[in-house]
């Protein structure tokens, strides 16, 4: 019987069994190449010559030196490449490093201080940046803008909670103790800390709307609302590092940190993408803006709320899929909201 042999889509042969195996045990077959037969069966050149039950053996060119040799000091350190000019305009070695060595250098020279929390989460925000702006970007979307969001959110926050202490003023705040009944609980992470909290995220959103030259996309204010929820949870952890985790068991610490850093910068920045999308509907029907702004602030305020309430647990990791799930649910369905408001 004759057969076909395919790989990467070229087709060599009719070759017998023979002739195969031959070519097998030279390596100009390969076992995992494909085998097409008289009557249009495909399988791999192993499977082949197990059903003929023929055994191969493949040659070894030489041993492992001259194997090293003739492959060429050329192939293994190419020249040409080895050239500055060639690192600087190689963009995905640039990125790949970027990417793989910035912890390691962040650390080396910020010697383990808040500078280091800050750089290792602004790190972590770039992926995040990086990751929404593949998903969300829109025309209308411009870096700097972002970046500009990204640092006011942190300066608001700074002022407003480390300088001021405005929350010492907000009566609901005291609700959130461990003293308190599961419904106190409830109101204070919700009034007390989610609605301040989606405020101030949403605060540089705003005023970016308003200041607009033209109407802007509801994605685009996603993708807005989503850099400033990072940028905040970026401060909120790095503020809790040096404060808070520094207190605590090694255990508890070091999980607490890598969550502060990663996964509580990805929760802020969904609610405040739930809140910039409906900021966006109030700019586009200003008749309605009320009503869209009290629905901005209380939806990421409860799924907030009732996170906090809840945490680790499992009921919290659901609220946690709920507001993704929102997010994704709002965008989907922008142009049928936009018509019925």
């Amino acid at each position: 019987m004759q057969y076909f042999i395919t790989r990467n889509g070229n087709q060599f042969g009719p070759y017998d069994i023979n002739t195969i195996k031959n070519y097998v045990n030279s390596g100009q077959i390969l076992l995992q190449d494909k085998v097409v037969s008289n009557n249009n069966e495909e399988v791999s050149v192993r499977d082949i010559l197990k059903k003929h039950q023929v055994k191969v053996s493949i040659k070894n060119n030489g041993n492992i030196m001259k194997q090293i040799q003739s492959l060429g000091l050329n192939l293994l350190l190419p020249k040409d490449s080895f050239s500055f000019k060639n690192f600087k305009s190689d963009n995905k070695l640039l990125l790949i490093s970027i990417i793989g060595l910035a912890p390691a250098f962040l650390i080396k020279f910020t010697n383990a201080s808040v500078f280091t929390f800050y750089a290792i989460a602004l790190y972590f925000s770039s992926i995040w940046g990086l990751f929404y702006y593949e998903l969300f970007k829109t025309n209308q979307v411009k870096i700097k803008k972002a970046i500009y969001i990204f640092f006011t959110v942190q300066i608001a926050i700074f002022v407003l909670v480390s300088i001021f202490d405005i929350n010492q003023f907000n009566p609901l705040y005291r609700l959130i103790g461990d003293n308190n009944s599961f419904i106190e609980r409830v109101i204070g992470f919700t009034f007390g800390v989610g609605v301040f909290e989606e405020l101030i995220k949403i605060l540089p959103v705003f005023l970016f709307l308003k200041y607009a030259k033209e109407p802007q996309l509801p994605q685009t204010m996603v993708f807005y609302g989503l850099i400033s929820g990072i940028g905040f949870g970026v401060f909120e952890g790095v503020m809790y590092q040096i404060t808070v985790n520094s207190k605590l068991e090694y255990n508890e610490s070091f999980f607490l940190n890598i969550a502060r850093l990663t996964s509580l910068p990805f929760l802020h920045s969904i609610w405040s993408g739930i809140s910039a999308y409906f900021l966006a509907f109030s700019f586009i029907n200003p008749t309605k803006r009320y009503s869209l702004w009290i629905l901005a602030i209380i939806i990421p305020a409860i799924l907030h709320g009732l996170y906090d309430v809840f945490t680790w647990s499992l009921v919290g990791l659901f609220i946690s899929y709920i507001g993704v799930a929102l997010l994704v649910i709002y965008l989907k369905n922008a142009k049928k909201f936009h018509s019925s408001i």
